[in-house]
């Protein structure tokens, strides 16, 4: 195994580990859950908007470590984005995954990255996108409002 794949392997169980993010949101904007049943994954996520910008992101949820160390991500990475940026991060991580697109995130959410190791395996992508498709609909659904 490289060190590049060990880096990999930390930042996805840092996450996975991780609480701030973990919490129910009561005075969320919206709020959306998604779910797995292949893999028994169930996520809920909370959105506080302030305008056109996110202003927090939180999930609750139970999952296999690839699912929740990605709405860790997810939250980390869109806190404090306008809603287009949002959209854009989100685009770029799902392309990652289902595209075969080389990742080009900014630097202070480039722990994404780290996610593209699960393209290898098949059945872990969905794992890994729950979240992200949960909030994708969500945002659409704000956006077509």
């Amino acid at each position: 195994m490289s060190l590049e794949d060990d880096i990999y392997k930390e930042i996805i169980l840092d996450n996975y580990r991780a609480r701030k993010n973990r919490v129910r949101l009561t005075d969320a904007d919206l709020q959306s859950e998604g779910a797995n049943p292949s893999c028994g994954d169930d996520v809920e996520l909370f959105v506080k908007l302030n305008g056109e910008t996110i202003e927090t992101v939180t999930y609750e949820g139970i999952g296999c470590s690839i699912c929740c160390a990605s709405a860790n991500l997810l939250c980390e990475s869109l806190r404090g984005r306008s809603l287009a940026e949002a959209h854009e991060i989100i685009q770029r991580y799902r392309g990652m995954l289902l595209e075969d697109e080389e990742p080009d995130f900014p630097d202070e959410i480039s722990d994404l990255e780290a996610m593209q190791g699960v393209k290898h395996y098949p059945v872990r992508i969905k794992c890994a996108l729950l979240a992200w498709n949960t909030v994708r609909d969500m945002l659409e659904q704000v956006s077509s409002a």
